[in-house]
């Protein structure tokens, strides 16, 4: 009895590497005999490569086939009756070609389907499959057939397998809308290793790529619309998003009251409410972008801005409401378009306005399923456009706030001019300047930059200008007068920071610079004391230029509680002086250039200069402060010395009677001014330390200045009758229109101040 099934193993040079039993039996070799040894040693013949051949004939009827095993080529030697594995390998391909959701089709080496999906060799029945004999990516309908061809002339030529390429498709018949295949590509092989054609499996995964077109589209959305703070850019950026990926037209229209940074309204919308087209973007525009129009009652706009629900509409010459817009009808003739999705830009039950997407000739019609992706990029699209709306409304605010705490244009000082060049930054911003006058020809310049901005911004900026236009009231030195503004800050740090956490204040820490510059027109010296600033640039009346060096206090507000050192520098009548915000000088050479270029031409001619060399330089606030000295003529200017008794009031008299009459003043203010120069050196001698000098000033004002070296600090009294003295201070307050006491290292100086109808 036999035993077993035949089965001998041959390898690719001749070598025998399996011998069943039943070979053994059948031809009379053991299994030792036989393995290791070739078959031309068993059966004779010239080779091993026709020593299989010779097998089947002593053995009958038996099969050789090659296989794979091990990555090398094995002849195997059956029993012809136990090819079960023939069948089930026949059976798999049977079903794979037949039964599989997988579309398989065998292609030669021209690219002509010989197999299709149907398992014979024949042409297909319309329908079932590509049919034998055509041209494979036309049986596919595939958009771009010249690239799959390449693609699929490189398997066969390299034999490199090309795995899951997702292209699309248009069939010729159905609806026609497009779909998407993963396409496979594997070279079919013969025996030798040949080519014999190309296998190429196809799955549909339309709907699995269209969900991937929606998910990256919102994410690209999501990622680029709402980066810039400004209603009309935000629709831009939609438009630019979403066109042509998911059609090829898109119009945003806004209400006009929204893209002003008023409060959107409720729906249903007032039909008479006008809304601007804010962005556009396809072929032809009905109506010009920026153009401010009321919707046409009884149209899918009107009517989605009623109730707030997005319309999926199909657009033909025959739709009633083109009639109501004659305009748009004519624009969406001119484009083609077939089918429109017009979708509300709402948050929180208010609307904003409307988006309309147009899909035009052999664009795909819209589904349900892209209403819901429409709805969802425009819900972003309203959140950032609401976002730019308060903004904007902010901006508008703080800008309103700014520009009501800002010194208005007024008459320039006698002795120096200023003029300023702003360039505001988005938002806004905390930098102001002021020129503050004060007594003895002097005049206090102020630049200062509050960090950050919106309305919080402009109120500090405020607080702060107000503070320091009180504080100079009182004469302080410059350094005194930071210090003070200083602590002021400090104040108004701490209250922020004392703020409910939920405040968005509480988060934002208050820092601040500022720069006092005081000009005295009659020394022609400038103090200057900065907290935080770049260091002012100078250009001297000869031309010579340089910035200052000026030490620099720590920022407002700063934990740094280090004093404020104040320079001292001559600034000669005809020198320019310029100080900016955020370290403007130091940072843009250009401008040093170009006032040293133009520091005699007028100043706002100059400031203009200025901003055209920082031209489209708007991403930050920009403020640079001018000034030109013009001094105070020595023939405006009194300088008494003093004696150091009583016998020096009668002489001051006389020297205030003569040079009044010089300057032309009336009797009655001459009277005045001889009355507060008596008191004012009768009050220095009684109470002071010599020396003593008197010195009178005329510009706008007359002032008197009594100096002293005694550093007391004088009363105003009430006499009563019975009293003899103690009237001085109270008279020369009652008479002049302003008197206070400025010290210095060494002593102090009294002033009064009158108007006379000859000030200069």
């Amino acid at each position: 009895m036999s035993r077993g099934a035949l089965l001998i193993r041959i390898a690719a040079d001749g070598r025998i590497v399996e011998w069943s039993d039943r070979a053994a039996d059948l031809l009379g070799r053991s299994r030792e005999q036989a393995e290791g040894h070739t078959v031309t040693d068993l059966v004779g013949g010239d080779d091993g490569a026709t020593g299989h051949r010779a097998l089947p004939a002593a053995l009958g009827a038996a099969s050789v086939q090659p296989v794979v095993s091990g990555g090398s080529l094995i002849w195997e030697v059956r029993d012809g009756q136990c090819d079960v594995t023939t069948d089930r390998d026949r059976a798999i391909l049977q079903t794979l070609f037949v039964h599989s959701p997988i579309e398989l089709i065998v292609a030669d080496g021209d690219l002509r389907v010989v197999q299709p999906r149907s398992g014979r060799l024949e042409a297909a029945p319309s329908g079932d499959g590509a049919p034998a004999g055509q041209d494979f990516p036309e049986a596919l309908s595939l958009d771009d057939p010249e690239r799959e061809r390449a693609v699929a002339r490189e398997v066969l030529r390299t034999g490199e397998p090309t795995l899951q390429r997702v292209v699309r498709a248009t069939p010729k018949v159905g609806t026609r809308r497009r779909v998407d295949y993963s396409l496979s590509y594997m070279r079919l092989e013969g025996a030798d290793g040949e080519a014999l054609g190309l296998l190429i499996a196809a799955i549909e995964v339309t709907e699995q790529e269209r969900a991937l077109r929606r998910l990256k589209l919102l994410e690209h959305v999501r990622a680029t619309v709402g980066e810039r703070l400004e209603v009309v850019a935000v629709c831009q950026e939609l438009v630019d998003a979403v066109a042509p990926l998911f059609a090829g037209i898109v119009v945003v229209e806004v209400i006009e009251d929204v893209i002003r940074g008023e409060e959107p309204p409720l729906a249903p919308v007032d039909h008479d409410l006008p809304l601007r087209r804010a962005a556009f973007k396809g072929i032809v525009s009905a109506y010009a972008v920026g153009e401010v129009r009321r919707l046409p009652d009884g149209t899918p706009f009107s009517r989605v801005l009623n109730d707030l629900r997005p319309r999926l509409v199909t657009v033909t010459r025959d739709s009633a409401w083109l009639s109501a817009d004659l305009a748009r009808a004519c624009a969406i003739a001119q484009s083609d378009v077939h089918s429109l999705i017009v979708t509300p830009l709402t948050v929180r039950g208010q609307a904003l306005g409307v988006v309309s997407f147009y899909r035009r000739r052999d664009e795909e019609p819209f589904d349900e399923d892209d209403i819901a992706l429409a709805s969802d990029l425009c819900a972003h699209a309203a959140l950032c456009i609401d976002n730019a709306r308060r903004f904007a409304r902010e901006r508008t605010i703080a800008a309103t706030v700014k520009r009501r705490l800002l010194p208005q244009r007024t008459s320039e000082p006698s002795t120096i001019a200023v003029a300023s060049m702003h360039i505001p930054g988005p938002g806004g911003g905390g930098a102001w300047f002021d020129a503050i006058p004060m007594a003895g020809g002097r005049t206090a310049l102020v630049l200062g930059d509050v960090i950050g901005r919106g309305v919080a911004t402009a109120t500090t900026m405020g607080q702060l200008r107000t503070v320091i236009r009180a504080l100079a009231a009182l004469d302080l030195e410059p350094n005194e007068l930071m210090a003070r503004l200083s602590d002021t800050a400090v104040q108004l740090a701490s209250e922020r920071a004392a703020l409910p956490a939920g405040d968005p204040l509480h988060h934002q820490p208050l820092t601040a610079g500022c720069l006092i510059a005081v000009y005295d027109s009659v020394e022609n010296t400038c103090t200057i004391v900065r907290a935080g600033l770049s260091e002012p640039f100078l250009v001297r009346p000869e031309g010579a230029a340089e910035t200052m060096s000026v030490p620099g206090g720590p920022v407002l507000a700063g934990t740094d509680r280090a004093p404020f050192p104040a320079t001292e520098f001559p600034l000669p009548p005809g020198s320019v002086l310029a100080v900016g915000n955020e370290d403007l000088l130091r940072n843009e050479p250009a401008l040093c250039a170009v006032l040293r270029e133009g520091a005699e031409l007028p100043l706002d001619e100059l400031s203009d200069r200025l901003a055209y060399t920082l031209r489209d330089r708007h991403e930050t606030e920009k403020l640079l402060l001018l000034a030109r000295a013009k001094g105070l003529p020595r023939d405006q200017v009194l300088t008494v010395p003093l004696a150091e008794d009583l016998a020096a009031v009668p002489d001051a008299r006389a020297a205030v009677h003569r040079q009044l009459g010089n300057w032309g003043i009336g009797a009655d203010d001459a009277f005045m001014t001889e009355l507060v120069v008596s008191e004012l050196v009768a009050n220095a001698l009684r109470y002071g330390a010599p020396p003593y000098r008197l010195r009178l000033i005329l510009d706008e004002h007359l002032t008197c200045e009594v100096r002293d070296a005694d550093g007391s600090v004088p009363h105003l009294k009430h006499a009563r009758t019975v009293d003899e003295g103690g009237r001085g201070l109270f008279i020369v307050a009652s008479v002049a229109e302003g008197w206070g006491i400025r010290y210095h290292g060494q002593g102090k100086t009294v002033w009064a101040q009158q108007s006379t109808g000859t000030a200069r």
